[in-house]
């Protein structure tokens, strides 16, 4: 029975693996997309014949659409680098477990965001302070103190006002 719950186990780690790769390999086949586009960059001067651009319309067209694939590209990389980071923790048996509190994360969580590194509820205490990343500033809920979430989010409201 032992043996049964392990080979279950290691299978589980492989299908979790295999989807974490498949949306890594998403991730920078559309990188490697969006790095093919030739971008157009500003080029000094006015507006006319010496101009790629026939009005200024066009010229700020130009620059929003630079601007929203150099964010795409950004998010893109952030998402990737997110998988590689659960790949690793998957590869040392940290996968599913915050990183905040050491809590279990949902597993339907995990199947919504395979990389995904804190609960809701560290989450929640997170984005309540403005941080984006756990990783970056880990410990603020270590040691199972979530309910402080809300005391240390009162201080530094306090102080700012």
């Amino acid at each position: 029975m032992a043996r049964e719950g392990e080979a279950m186990k290691t299978n589980g780690h492989a299908k979790i693996g295999n989807r974490i790769r498949r949306d890594l390999d998403g991730a920078l086949s559309r990188l490697r997309q969006l790095g093919g586009v030739v971008m157009v960059m500003d080029r000094p001067g006015t507006i006319g014949e010496s101009s790629p651009f026939a009005d200024e319309v066009d010229q700020i067209q130009a620059s929003a659409s630079r601007d929203i694939g150099l964010a795409t590209r950004e998010l893109l990389q952030e998402r990737a680098n997110r998988l590689y980071s659960a790949l690793d923790r998957l590869s040392v048996g940290e996968y599913g477990v915050c990183v905040e509190c050491g809590g279990p994360i949902a597993p339907a969580r995990l199947e919504a965001a395979p990389e995904v590194e804190t609960c809701v509820r560290c989450q929640a205490g997170l984005e309540r302070l403005g941080r984006r990343s756990a990783s970056s500033h880990r410990g603020v809920f270590a040691g199972g103190d979530i309910e402080t979430a809300d005391e240390v989010a009162l201080s530094e409201d306090r102080r700012e006002t």
